[in-house]
């Protein structure tokens, strides 16, 4: 093959955009509905902790700053915990941050973050799991936990990512989430949900949790305050929502896949594996799974994952400057952490994007750079516009996608990388 690209154009995708604007109003008034607190005479003078992960919620920091400031309002004492497994490096000063970066921190949200890594074993499990809760949560007297009903990218059944894992795996700080991750080797997740949910819900004093569930679009579009006894029948529930809510991409196949931007802000895999259709097999889709993607590119990581690129060994690509920005040692005890130790394999590297998509073209078998089926996007969790080969055409306007940016040739810096699209 020659060294010539094909040309791009851009389509706009239509999905559901609902959002809620005023987000502390209703995450106030969802906690205000939630029936198990007689919340005004319950909280007067008692420690409440919110417990709050390492995703990239859409506005977390509104979130949190209202449920602390509606503890407040009742007489409460919140303080935050932050519960992300072995993120942050596995250390108490990486997660608070974590949380920091997403604008959580004691000033701004008027409480302590209580972040330490000490566990308790509350229980055993009858395959012999052993039960972590984070200390401060078992001093707490009572705990909200915060997180967002997605489906997860290597978990399947009817808890994936959200409350419930975050009952386990993000309180079970990082020798719980060894634990757990260690068993799924031997069980599903939801077998082991069964057994070590319940005991968590006795020996804790959970409240509450606050279900957030997003549009495509990466905005919050649902909140609702679960009753602690209710969480487990309600999550499949959301988490059946939120997949109705998931972006996509347009095409069912690709030859390679071009992505700006991977992090852990953006999935627990830096890209969304339910997106690029890897969920069971880092490097090919099942058979029943989609898209079917032969390759993948990655030119970067995000700013907020802070050097964390858990999940780059999914691609088959990725620039140079991606390997000297990771984290080496955080990457490896969180792959490592969730038993996916390819996640943590460094993909073939080149300096620039030329001398990579040269490659990539070469390897795709097509004959022609006008045959190639190549999708661009800035990450997984941004799909409303997306650039596509010129092989598309057809299918986008069979497909009625509506066309926002003709065929043109790629643009390249002197660098030999490519003009920024998104």
């Amino acid at each position: 093959m020659n060294n010539e690209f094909p040309r791009f154009f851009r389509v706009r995708q239509q999905f559901d955009d609902v959002r809620i604007d005023d987000l502390a109003r209703d995450v106030h008034h969802a906690i205000a509905l939630s029936p198990p607190i007689q919340l005004h005479r319950m909280l007067r003078g008692q420690s409440v902790g919110i417990a709050v992960g390492s995703r990239g919620i859409s506005r977390i920091s509104t979130i949190v700053r209202a449920v602390a400031d509606f503890v407040r309002s009742v007489g409460g004492v919140p303080f935050i915990i932050p519960a992300m497994g072995s993120h942050g490096g596995a250390t108490a000063d990486g997660q608070a941050a974590l949380l920091a970066g997403y604008g959580i921190t004691r000033e701004t949200m008027g409480c302590e973050v209580r972040s330490a890594m000490e566990t308790s074993v509350i229980g055993t499990t009858s395959a012999g799991v052993d039960v972590h809760i984070d200390d401060n949560a078992l001093a707490a007297d009572h705990l909200i936990i915060v997180n967002r009903i997605k489906p997860h990218t290597r978990i399947c059944g009817p808890y994936e990512s959200g409350i419930v894992k975050m009952m386990l795996i993000g309180l079970g700080k990082h020798r719980g989430a060894e634990t757990y991750h260690r068993a799924m080797t031997r069980q599903h997740f939801d077998e082991i949900v069964a057994e070590a949910a319940p005991m968590i819900l006795a020996h804790t004093n959970i409240m509450l949790g606050l279900a957030v569930v997003e549009n495509a679009f990466d905005e919050v579009t649902h909140v609702e305050a679960i009753d602690a006894e209710k969480i487990l029948d309600r999550e499949p529930e959301l988490l059946e929502l939120a997949r109705r809510k998931m972006p996509r991409l347009p095409f069912d196949d690709a030859d390679l896949l071009i992505i700006d931007r991977m992090g852990k802000n953006i999935s627990g895999t830096g890209l969304d594996t339910n997106i690029v259709g890897r969920k069971f097999n880092d490097k090919v889709a099942g058979p029943s799974e989609f898209p079917k993607v032969h390759q993948i590119y990655v030119r970067g990581l995000t700013p907020e994952t802070k050097g964390n690129a858990s999940g780059i060994g999914i691609a088959e690509y990725c620039r140079s400057s991606l390997v000297r920005e990771m984290d080496v040692e955080v990457t490896r005890i969180n792959c490592l952490t969730a038993l996916h130790v390819s996640g943590a394999a460094i993909p073939v590297n080149w300096e620039t994007d030329r001398e990579v998509l040269r490659v990539a073209m070469d390897q795709s078998g097509r004959t022609l750079p006008s045959e190639v089926r190549c999708v661009w996007i800035r990450d997984t969790l941004h799909l409303g516009e997306v650039m596509c080969s010129e092989a598309y055409w057809d299918d986008a306007v069979a497909a009625g996608l509506e066309v926002i940016d003709g065929l043109k040739p790629l643009e390249w810096h002197s660098s030999g990388d490519l003009e920024e699209r998104f």
